[in-house]
């Protein structure tokens, strides 16, 4: 596979060849959809990224941007625009997601990854009537640069190989990201773990200490520990909408399972919140995981 020629062969779509290139991060590679004429897969260093569709940008392939994308409809009644705050980038795939079913919704990206912001813009183009600003920063950083009680909404889907960063993890980002919201606001993470799930554990306990208000969308083999897996948390300081997020969710091509109150603390089974002095990055998937 080689790099394209021009961004020209990325936006025809089917037929179109693979683009491949060096970014900050590792190689990244945008693959064509064979099924959807315009659609593309991020993958970086072989670990999928993002997948886009630049003719329906409403369509979400991956399972966890699915569950994601349930918490985006959810934050709000229907159509209303809010304000989000993305921490990761990858190809926008959420903010196009966002900038889709609630038009003139005003949203920041915080991508470090320059190099890759570069790449996307160029072969991916956002929608130039999209509120949508790309800074490249790390997440915490920029993080830091929002007003207090901004954001509706803050989405945290940030790896570094394949790996949660640990200054991510921590009581001490939770509280970050908690100033940042509204008092309805909600936060919403990606989190990949495998047996014996002492990070998502410790991660459900972290953003209990901050958020009186939890619930985590999972397969349900992820939970049980059977394997390495995608888990989303989602905190607010308000009660969540479990009901109609469980019946989303079980209704998705790849089924997910909620858990929350009593059964999500009996969960986390005596894990302690996870701190900035003892925080460490989540754990690399096996290799299987991508083949």
């Amino acid at each position: 596979m080689g790099k394209s020629k021009s961004g020209r062969s990325a936006r025809r779509g089917q037929g179109a060849d693979a683009v491949v290139e060096p970014v900050d991060g590792g190689l990244a590679e945008l693959l064509p959809d064979p099924d959807r004429a315009r659609a593309w897969t991020l993958l970086v260093d072989g670990a999928p990224q993002s997948h886009v569709d630049l003719d329906d940008p409403s369509y979400l392939s991956f399972e966890y941007q699915r569950r994601l994308g349930h918490v985006i409809d959810l934050v709000a009644p229907p159509g209303r625009p809010v304000h989000a705050v993305h921490l990761g980038g990858g190809a926008f795939t959420l903010a196009r997601y966002a900038a889709a079913t609630r038009p003139r919704s005003t949203q920041q990206v915080v991508e470090r990854d320059a190099a890759l912001v570069q790449l996307v813009r160029r072969e991916l183009p956002l929608d130039p009537n999209a509120r949508i600003r790309v800074r490249s920063t790390d997440a915490r950083e920029g993080l830091g640069k929002v007003p207090d009680g901004w954001a509706d909404l803050v989405i945290a889907d940030v790896f570094s190989g394949a790996r949660t960063p640990a200054h991510l993890t921590s009581v001490e980002f939770l509280t970050e990201v908690r100033r940042v919201l509204r008092d309805t606001g909600q936060y919403a993470a990606n989190l990949a773990d495998g047996p014996p799930l002492a990070h998502l554990r410790g991660q459900i306990a972290t953003a209990a200490s901050v958020f009186p208000e939890l619930a985590l969308v999972a397969d349900p083999t992820v939970l049980r520990g059977r394997r390495f897996g995608n888990a989303v948390l989602v905190a607010s300081a308000h009660p969540l909408p479990v009901a109609e997020l469980t019946r989303r969710a079980a209704s998705d091509p790849h089924p997910g399972r909620v858990e929350h109150g009593r059964t999500l603390a009996d969960f986390t089974g005596g894990a302690v919140p996870v701190t900035d002095a003892s925080a460490v990055a989540s754990p690399a998937p096996p290799p299987s995981v991508f083949r």
